[in-house]
């Protein structure tokens, strides 16, 4: 979508009357400092450490079997070291949404929502992987692809607990109920979400497009993994809620580049059964 109709799509209704409680900063501020170009490892680690809650719950999940580092980091720039500027983007996310959605979790749709998110991410990890694109990156944009949805998650959890919870329907059908509650739906919230974080722009597409259709192999990069890995996660039994209809994983295998689809998990058990492995590890930390 053009930047000018985006912008007078975005300035439909009034944004403040969503009253969004803040994202944790210092996640917002890494993802920023780390796209730069000559950022300094130094520059994130002082950054993540200015919050000592936060920075220690980056080192558990730097530490947790997602990540696996051969030897354990036992400090913020260690863990930078080993496992580089990209992945810390992720680990501060995987963070950064969790503690957002705080008390909602005790919804079980709100479960399901983080649950749903971190399946994308993992899924999207996993499938950078099988080609060419970074999957540090894939896994960072998993995490923010449903971040309008986290949002609207903390605003009313009860009532939109509930609209999850008894919604039957694909995953777009959610759209026109969300406007109906909330007067925004969670793409248009993500949307506006990055441009008040002032995130790096390609997360724009991430989070405002992935109930688009992918577009073709010639175009294939994040924001189109992004769109399948969202739909491998409701296959695999992790929607973002309960009466989402997904979509047969065979036909999601033919959405795939002609590379990826040769790598990718052939069946989807084996797949099922990992990305349960690494959501339960992260929820046990």
């Amino acid at each position: 979508m053009p930047i000018d109709q985006r912008d007078r799509k975005l300035a439909k209704l009034p944004w403040a009357h969503l009253r969004l409680p803040p994202f944790p900063q210092v996640a917002m501020r890494v993802l920023g400092l780390a796209s730069q170009e000559n950022v300094q490892l130094h520059q994130l680690c002082d950054l993540i450490s200015s919050d000592a809650a936060f920075a220690g719950e980056v080192l558990i999940v730097a530490n947790s079997l997602l990540y696996a580092p051969r030897y354990p980091a036992r400090s913020i720039l260690q863990a930078l070291v080993v496992l580089g500027a990209n992945a810390l983007q992720g680990m501060c996310m995987t963070v950064g949404v969790r503690a957002y959605l705080g008390r909602s979790m005790h919804y079980p749709a709100m479960r399901g929502v983080w649950r749903h998110n971190l399946a994308c991410a993992l899924i999207a990890q996993r499938l950078a992987a099988a080609g060419s694109l970074d999957k540090d990156a894939a896994y960072t944009a998993g995490m923010m692809h449903d971040i309008g949805r986290v949002a609207l998650s903390v605003i009313q959890p009860r009532d939109y607990a509930t609209l999850l919870e008894s919604h039957c329907g694909s995953p777009a059908s959610m759209l026109a109920l969300e406007q109906e509650l909330f007067g925004w739906d969670h793409c248009e919230t993500g949307q506006r979400l990055i441009a008040d974080w002032k995130l790096p722009p390609e997360f724009d597409a991430v989070v405002g497009e992935h109930h688009a259709p992918p577009r073709q192999d010639s175009e294939w990069g994040i924001a189109e993994l992004v769109k399948v890995s969202c739909r491998i996660a409701d296959s695999s039994g992790f929607p973002a809620f309960p009466g989402c209809q997904a979509t047969p994983y065979g036909e999601l295998m033919g959405l795939l580049p002609t590379r990826e689809r040769l790598v990718f998990y052939p069946a989807l058990d084996p797949l099922i059964s990992e990305i349960a492995a690494a959501i339960h590890d992260i929820e046990s930390l």
